[in-house]
Order: structure tokens, then sequence, then C-alpha cells
């Protein structure tokens, strides 16, 4: 896989200094992802969640991010903790390596149909049958703001819910089934849903929906 090229510049410029928002539901955590299994954070950033993971018991954690400023960061912020800077699919990573895989806000950074694919794909080989998907990720908001820059957006990207930002970025929000339809076709069957209100990088606060997703034998 290669991310779009004005994507990753993006994330090494002006996406490498956000504070990140997307937060654990410390709940659904420990309710399907025991603190014994090696756990990846893909799209990890510069560890924030790595690192939650790491203090929150969870003694076998790595993270991966295509950003290299992003994962420098990170071995600053979060020293000891296992991030790791991968620019690209496959990862370096054995089928059926971990018994869960962390997916936050990831998908709304990748607006590429064929990537989020091969994103959920891959996390697919790498989680072990039995083991769990945690994905949480911005569904179609339904406030004027939102659906304004939906639509205005929509002829220059040619999808409903990809929209830019006044730095150069460019994010996607989605129907909630094609989220719950990358999950059942990569290998996995949704166990758990839930809804509810976060904070955004831009300071406003917004719906995501987070899907609990088992590894298929």
């Amino acid at each position: 896989m290669e991310i779009r090229q004005e994507t990753r510049e993006f994330w090494e410029r002006a996406g490498a200094v956000k504070t990140f928002t997307h937060p654990l539901d410390p709940e659904l955590l420990h309710a399907y992802v025991p603190p014994d299994v090696p756990v990846l954070d893909y799209g990890c950033g510069y560890g924030r969640l790595t690192a939650e993971l790491v203090a929150a018991g969870y003694a076998d954690v790595r993270g991966v991010d295509v950003s290299r400023a992003l994962v420098e960061r990170g071995r600053r912020e979060h020293p000891g903790v296992r991030i790791e800077h991968w620019a690209g699919l496959p990862l370096p990573f054995g089928d059926g390596s971990f018994g869960a895989a962390l997916l936050f806000a990831v998908l709304t950074c990748v607006p590429g149909s064929g990537e989020q694919r091969e994103i959920v794909a891959e996390l697919g080989r790498v989680v072990r049958p039995g083991g769990v998907l945690y994905l949480s990720d911005m569904p179609l908001q339904r406030d004027r703001w939102d659906v304004a820059r939906y639509e205005a957006y929509a002829g220059r990207f040619g999808t409903y819910g990809v929209f830019g930002t006044s730095d150069g970025g460019v994010f996607r929000h989605h129907e909630p089934d094609r989220l719950r339809g990358l999950v059942r076709a990569h290998g996995f069957t949704v166990e758990a849903e839930r809804t509810d209100m976060v904070p955004t990088l831009d300071g406003r606060t917004a719906e995501r929906l987070q899907l609990i997703g088992r590894r298929r034998g």
C-alpha cells in the first residue's frame, strides 16, 4: 500500500504537531482486550494511546505509523514505548502475531477507499483467530456545518464525506454501514458497537462509532 503523497506530506508537517484527542473507551477496551495478549496500535501517531495501553497494564504493545515525524515525536514524548515508523504494507509481522489491534481515528485520515480496504485486510492478517479488532472512527455527522462541507467538497474529491481543511489536511467521515462492512469483509464478526461524543482535532465535538470485531477462525 502506498499512502497518497499529499496525505503523507500533511502528516509530516502540519499533522505532526497536532494534539490528538480521540479517546480510548476503558469499558470496551477491558471487556474485549485481555491485558496478557500482544496488542498492535496501528496508526499510532506519536504513541499517545500506545502509552496509555502500557500504563493500563498491557505488557506487550507495539505502535506503528506511516509518519516519520510523528514517530520521532512519540519517541521523545514516550521514551521506552515501542513505536516504529513503517511506510506501507505489508507490516513486518507474521500472520496471527497479535491478539488485538487498535485502529483509532485512522480511516478518517486515510480517505481513499482502496487504501482503507488494504489497512483492514492487513489487520485481519496479523490478528490471530479469536482476536479482536477495536475500531473507532468518525461516521457522517448530521449537523448543518458538517453537511455543508461534505456537499462543498463532494465534487472535488468524488466521495460524499471527504473534505479538506485549511491547513492542507484531507479527512473522511463514513457511512456507518461502510465501517461495519470493512470489518466484516476482512475476517471479523462485529460483536459490539457504541456511539458517543468525542473532541476533535479542530476543537469541536463530534459523534464517533466504535466497533469490536472478532477475528473468525
